[in-house]
């Protein structure tokens, strides 16, 4: 259902069972795919690509001009993956030169206040809870959960099942498979019980367990600790995961609990 009382551009594209309610407004070069669900006094701007099944909340703003001084009116786009759920007042910048882009995966929850800055990368299956401020270029990956007014620095990446504790102030890495939490940021375990939760069985959270526990609880530097990992530890798809992740980190990775 299409309410008279929205405005579609001519030149937006909606997929088929799109609900879109009054006052709400959708610009030039849109698209919305089959069964999205557009509240009143959303504003889905120019650049917007959102799958399908998802809903867009009262106040939600898709593809607004990123807040970044070299933005410099370049065509770019802002991404939302299928069944993701976009709350109220939420705002997903367009992306600038560095990326052209900016991308929400599917299946993700962004609460109320949210913000997803310019080029920044959402995984799939994400929840970022109420007021969670995501700045630029910031990447994370899948499976990931960011406590409420927290606030992510510029470049950060976070890792894949990665949890986050309300209230943190992101200024550092956050490896894959861990919990962080305390200020500043810090290590505090692996996140077994989102682990189990997407079938993660005992041997493997005991595996990634150990390889955190020479990371961060036997006094190793990092390069120390990953040459250990490697020559001690036999290769599997998480073990390398979280050595690309540490050695590929520019802003380096969250302290441990006792550092």
């Amino acid at each position: 259902m299409i309410s008279p009382l929205a405005y579609i551009h001519p030149d937006a594209k909606l997929g088929s069972d799109v609900t879109v309610e009054p006052f709400a407004v959708i610009h030039e070069d849109t698209i919305i795919g089959d069964g999205t669900w557009i509240a009143s006094h959303a504003v889905i701007s120019q650049g917007a690509r959102i799958g399908k099944n998802c809903k867009i909340y009262p106040g939600a703003c898709i593809s607004s001009a990123p807040q970044d001084l070299k933005y410099a009116g370049e065509v770019t786009t802002a991404e939302i993956g299928d069944n993701t759920v976009v709350r109220e007042y939420v705002t997903v910048s367009k992306g600038t030169s560095d990326k052209f882009t900016t991308k929400v995966g599917a299946n993700c929850l962004l609460m109320a206040y949210v913000h997803v800055a310019h080029d920044a990368i959402v995984g799939d299956n994400c929840i970022l809870a109420n007021t969670v401020q995501i700045a630029g270029h910031v990447v994370i990956g899948d499976f990931v959960i960011i406590g409420g007014t927290s606030a992510v620095h510029q470049f950060v990446k976070i890792g894949s099942h990665a949890m986050i504790s309300g209230g943190s102030i992101v200024l550092k890495d956050v490896p894959p498979f861990t919990k962080a939490g305390r200020e500043p940021l810090a290590y505090c375990g692996i996140n077994s019980v989102g682990l189990r939760r997407r079938g993660f069985n005992n041997e493997k959270i005991n595996e990634i367990q150990e390889i955190f526990r020479t990371l961060y609880l036997k006094g190793n530097n990092n390069s120390k600790a990953l040459q250990i990992i490697e020559m001690e530890m036999p290769p599997s798809p998480e073990r390398d995961e979280i050595i690309n992740f540490i050695r590929g980190s520019e802003r380096g990775i969250m302290r441990g609990i006792s550092d």
